[in-house]
């Protein structure tokens, strides 16, 4: 008597997983394939308006800013609608403004991210320290603007000047600093801390000597991020700052231009070649400086970074 049976030999078995993880790496590949064109996809559109952006200002802006007079002169007894004149007193405004603002805002701002992070241990004036935070991040240049109006000048009678736009300065980068920084203290790993702690280190001396060397370089690119975001703002300086064609290197006193300014003044001053020329040449000597800050930020991280 026979049996009709089906026997399976292992290299029938072999064969069958080797057809189905053929079908699935396949498969997988297909996706992946399809993923990789997508993200290159969505980096390709995201890049066209920044490149357009840096095409249409570096195009436009180049010109007056070969001229040596651009970077060694002001507007002073110069027509907005004629040419020549620099924008010296523009650039040492925006300069000025956006120093004052920086020396307040990055200690209050990596301190406070210190004490959220290495201290607070979640207690109410932590969560209430995170939730303000939370809310000026997204505080709007016209309102932090319109307080420093109602306080500084109103309240306590100073007059409009570069101080007043350095203090709304400081209120919209304050966020941003504790925010980047606050990230960054929590990505270094809490075994550097407790290798520290278990020989001995005080808490502070192991904040000053391991915590912040190892996250020197995000906290850094979190401060030129704060510093472009509130170089470029034109809402304070057109409420709390008068506009000036002259050098003012006193931020208490009297009008003192600004780059934002300056290409405000010469947009409400018409469509001719020379106010054109002047407005783009200041859009992009705005660009450059962020440009360099920038530079200058990644060597200094670089340099004093603790190295991998």
């Amino acid at each position: 008597m026979s049996h009709n049976v089906n026997t399976v030999t292992p290299a029938s078995e072999n064969l069958a997983d080797q057809s189905a993880f053929s079908h699935i790496s396949g498969r997988r590949k297909t996706t992946d394939s399809i993923a990789t064109v997508l993200v290159y996809l969505t980096m390709a559109i995201a890049m066209i308006p920044l490149v357009w952006v840096l095409w249409e200002v570096i195009s436009r802006g180049l010109g007056p800013i070969l001229d040596a007079e651009w970077w060694t002169s002001s507007q002073q007894g110069v027509l907005y609608h004629l040419p020549g004149g620099g924008a010296l007193h523009a650039i040492v405004g925006t300069v000025m403004q956006t120093l004052i603002a920086s020396v307040v805002s990055i200690p209050v701002g990596i301190f406070t991210a210190i004490y959220l992070v290495e201290y607070s241990n979640g207690n109410r004036l932590g969560r209430i320290t995170t939730f303000m935070v939370d809310i000026l991040t997204g505080v709007p240049s016209i309102v932090a603007a319109l307080f420093i109006f109602t306080t500084w000048i109103t309240l306590f009678g100073f007059e409009r000047s570069g101080m007043a736009v350095a203090l709304s300065l400081v209120l919209l980068m304050v966020p941003v600093v504790v925010r980047n920084t606050e990230e960054m203290l929590r990505v270094v790993p809490m075994d550097l801390r407790e290798a520290s702690y278990a020989l001995g280190v005080p808490k502070w001396k192991t904040i000053a000597k391991i915590v912040l060397p190892t996250a020197l370089s995000g906290i850094v690119t979190g401060i030129m991020l704060a510093i472009a975001r509130v170089m470029g703002e034109s809402a304070p300086v057109l409420i709390l700052v008068g506009s000036t064609q002259t050098m003012n290197w006193n931020p208490m006193e009297g009008p003192q231009s600004s780059l934002p300014l300056m290409m405000l003044d010469m947009y409400k001053a018409g469509t001719s070649p020379a106010v054109l020329d002047k407005l783009w040449g200041a859009a992009l000597t705005l660009v450059l400086i962020i440009a360099l800050l920038n530079i200058g930020a990644r060597l200094i991280s670089a340099r004093f970074s603790v190295k991998q």
